[in-house]
């Protein structure tokens, strides 16, 4: 990657939170799965920095060739099937950033994910978040904020889960939380951040 798109890459990962948090969680030299890649630049990024083994599932298939023009290997698949073909335990690390919220089955996806993944890492917008409880309390409405800002028709959203939502399938599943990240704007929230926090970045394993 030349001086310049490393320094556009760097500079996109870092504009955005839960690939800033994902980016530190990921250890420098392991294999990288990351599941809804978009254009690649997490994984474009993990490479130049962390000298990972990066590869990437991605269905849109334009954003799929913006991304191996980045140089990162990405096939075009569903996530929802995408990752059947893996031998267990294929990657330290599979990543689902900001998309398990738009899976159909999202049980099926995490189990899938940890199959295949020794480690777990998963972003997701909290619906717990106080903005979102008084849009749905004083509107009687689906609720449409910032954070969620589609009408209920026409929302990529399938399941709305908060921070408390996502401990308790961990610990009905028996899955392991390693560490757990709740941000509100660019900052850390460590109290009631089912309350208070944005966005979650979970890495479990099993």
């Amino acid at each position: 990657m030349s001086p310049k798109a490393a320094a556009e890459v760097n500079s996109f990962v870092l504009s955005r939170r839960d690939y800033a948090m994902i980016a530190g969680i990921v250890s420098p030299g392991s294999t990288v799965l990351d599941l809804g890649c978009g254009e690649g630049e997490l994984l474009a990024w993990l490479r130049e920095f962390k000298n990972v083994d990066a590869r990437g599932v991605e269905i849109d298939g334009a954003k799929v060739r913006k991304a191996i023009a980045k140089g990162v290997s990405v096939y075009q698949g569903d996530l929802e099937s995408g990752l059947r073909d893996y031998p267990d335990q294929s990657f330290d690390f599979v990543i689902l950033s900001q998309t398990l919220q738009e899976m159909h089955k999202p049980i099926g996806v995490l189990r899938e994910m940890l199959r295949v993944g020794a480690h777990v890492v998963v972003s997701f917008p909290n619906f717990g978040h106080w903005t979102v409880r008084l849009a749905h309390l004083l509107s009687g409405r689906a609720p449409k904020t910032s954070l969620f800002p589609h009408n209920w028709y026409d929302s990529p959203n399938l399941h709305f889960l908060t921070v408390d939502d996502f401990v308790f399938l961990c610990r009905k599943e028996g899955w392991q939380i390693e560490s757990r990240i709740c941000l509100q704007a660019d900052r850390e929230v460590r109290r009631l951040p089912n309350l208070f926090a944005e966005m979650a970045v979970f890495s479990i394993r099993r």
